[in-house]
């Protein structure tokens, strides 16, 4: 079964396809020529459905089962900040690096070195017939430093719950089991099944 992905985030779109082997994962824009979503909703799950139905609508091809992806983190000290505005945190066009370096520096400016927080992942899958959507959370603390290379994002400033380790410094393997997303991605692979 091959799945396209409404997204041209190449960490997102390695992840998917590392989480998801049993299933041809294809980005997009390796279909069609990509082309700007406008994602204005105020949840993940809105924002999720938005981009799998605007793909699902511009490959024409009802055999198309498109799968979407809205993630971001939420810094408790910070009022929930960036959550569904985590992409674009630093701006539109921001790179991840510059989305990573706001964060630290606002919860610096918020006056502590860390705080409770949550990583959110919301997929959508649209066919012909349905559209759905699936959750996965994954709990910890955002540090006001980044340690570790691994990951993308925010991941070197995310320590998950019941770990001294950040993502960008945790082996790939425990990350993929504490994941948002593959949270998210079990669910979504229940769906596909009765498809």
């Amino acid at each position: 079964m091959k799945l396209v992905l409404a997204t041209s985030n190449k960490g997102k779109v390695r992840e998917i396809q590392e989480l998801c082997p049993e299933y041809k994962v294809v980005p997009y824009s390796e279909l069609i020529e990509e082309f700007e979503i406008i994602e204005d909703a105020q949840t993940f799950k809105e924002n999720a459905l938005i981009k799998a139905r605007a793909v699902y609508k511009a490959l024409d091809d009802a055999s198309s089962i498109v799968i979407a992806d809205d993630s971001g983190i939420s810094v408790d000290v910070l009022d929930g900040a960036p959550g569904i505005y985590s992409a674009r945190y630093a701006g539109e066009g921001a790179s991840d690096k510059e989305n990573l370096q706001i964060l630290m520096e606002n919860i610096k400016k918020a006056g502590v070195s860390h705080s409770p927080a949550h990583y959110t992942a919301a997929i959508a899958i649209v066919t012909k017939d349905i559209e759905r959507s699936v959750h996965g959370w994954m709990y910890g603390t955002a540090l006001s430093e980044a340690r570790g290379d691994g990951g993308f994002g925010y991941d070197p400033m995310f320590i998950p719950l019941g770990y001294s380790k950040t993502l960008g410094e945790l082996d790939n393997e425990i990350k993929k089991k504490l994941s948002h997303r593959s949270k998210a991605l079990y669910l979504m692979k229940k769906i596909l099944k009765t498809l």
